[in-house]
This record gives structure tokens, sequence and C-alpha cells, in this order.
């Protein structure tokens, strides 16, 4: 959900309220525009979790808030920047698709977190915000018991959000994300270039290559540079409804 905001931000326990899925409006989160931060800048995006909590990053929120600032001019077309907490990062919208410069993805390292007896290894990456990713196979009983367990594990201090990835035929990647402060969602931007940087430096996809990630809700294009890791995104945005709710 987006909304545009200029002054109080919202509290946690309204941020809640409002993204309920059965008493409020529903969403996995809550995406303020406010003004730039920097200059040249064309707004600041503020993410609000379901949980209240706030996190560093949100890919597919920024491509929403591009989408939303390009309609406001009118314009199909439209190259700018906007301010996150992960630094100022360049959007260019076109026709509806939205292509993003995410920043640099930085490797972690493995780790392995035993759950009922069992050891379960993943690759961590930030992107901004943080991730573990893994590509064992899992189903969607396992996803749902192992993500919440693994996204609050001691390895995590700061809390992470979980990629449960499947190489697939013709280069793609199929994707399943917990995400923290969420839990199970339909698409993570982050997250995909988070788990496609994770296949890269495995040599499992090639680096400079566009790859499709499949998500639950759709599929995204991402490539990962060489150099530096630089991760860029290609997806689409549109209008779901528009309203109004009042916050207590």
């Amino acid at each position: 959900m987006l909304v545009e905001a200029s002054g109080a931000r919202l509290g946690p326990a309204s941020v809640r309220r409002i993204c309920d899925r059965h008493f409020g409006v529903g969403a996995d989160g809550i995406v303020l525009v406010e003004p730039p931060r920097t200059a040249g800048a064309a707004a600041t995006m503020v993410v609000l979790n379901a949980d209240g909590s706030q996190p560093e990053m949100c890919g597919n929120g920024l491509r929403c808030v591009a989408r939303y600032l390009a309609d406001k001019t009118g314009a199909e077309e439209l190259d700018l920047v906007i301010d996150t907490d992960a630094g100022p990062l360049p959007c260019s919208v076109k026709r509806g698709e939205i292509e993003v410069q995410m920043g640099r993805l930085v490797a972690h390292g493995e780790v392995e977190v035993r759950l009922d007896n069992r050891a379960h290894r993943f690759v961590r990456i930030s992107i901004g915000n943080p991730h573990a990713v893994t590509f064992d196979s899992y189903d969607d009983a396992e996803i749902d018991s192992i993500g919440p367990r693994v996204s609050t594990a001691p390895a995590f201090p700061q809390g992470t959000n979980v990629e449960f990835a499947r190489l697939a035929e013709g280069g793609s990647i199929d994707l399943v994300v917990w995400e923290r402060g969420v839990g199970r969602t339909l698409a993570c931007g982050t997250g995909a270039c988070a788990t496609v940087g994770a296949a890269c430096l495995a040599g499992k996809r090639s680096f400079g290559e566009p790859t499709t990630v499949r998500l639950p809700g759709g599929e995204l294009s991402v490539s990962i540079a060489r150099d530096g890791l630089a991760a860029t995104m290609r997806g689409p945005a549109g209008y779901v409804f528009r309203g109004e709710v009042t916050v207590p």
C-alpha cells in the first residue's frame, strides 16, 4: 500500500491495523512517499512492514513509488532518483515497466541453522537489507515451518528475509520468500536480487545476463554485474485501487 505523506509518521499500531487482512485494508506493508532528502531526488521512500517494523529497503515498493511519481507528471517515460534508507537509487519508468538500480550486493558467506535435528544451509547476502538464500529443496509446509524460525535465528541478530529458490529450466529461478516482519509474501524485489546474486556467485547463473525470477505474484528480471555486484531489477507496477482510511 502506497501513501503520500508530509506530516507525522504512522505508528506501529496504526500500521498493523491498516495492514490486517481481516479487519483492515490488507497489505504486506505501507510505503510512504515523503519529500526528498538529497539534491536532485524526486522523493523519499519509507517502508513500514505489516508488523509495524521498518526495513531498510523494498524493491517492489520502490517500483511502485517510481510508477506513482511518473503518473503524477503524466509521463509515460521518466528517469528519476528516489531516496531510500539504503541511499538514493535511480529508476527508469517506461510504459508501465520500471527498471531500478538496486545498489551493490554484499556477500557475507554461508551460514548453517540447525532446526529439528537437520542442518539448513543458507548464503547470506545484503542489498541494503539482509537475506538468507537456499537452493535446497523445501515443500510449502516446510517453508511455512522453517521460514519464520530462520528469519529470527540467533545467526541473524537483526532478523533476515529468507529465500527458498529452485533453479528452473531455461535459466530462470522459481522463488518463494519468507519476508522479515511480514511472513510468506507474493513477491520481494530485494529477495529476487539477492537470490540471483547468490546464484551468480555460485556459478549457477551468469553475471551480466538477465535472469527471470518467478515469484507467486509474478516475474521479475534481474541482472548482476560481475564487478562490484551491482544489481538491476526490472518489472511492472500497476494500480489496484485508491481509497481513504481514517487513522485513530
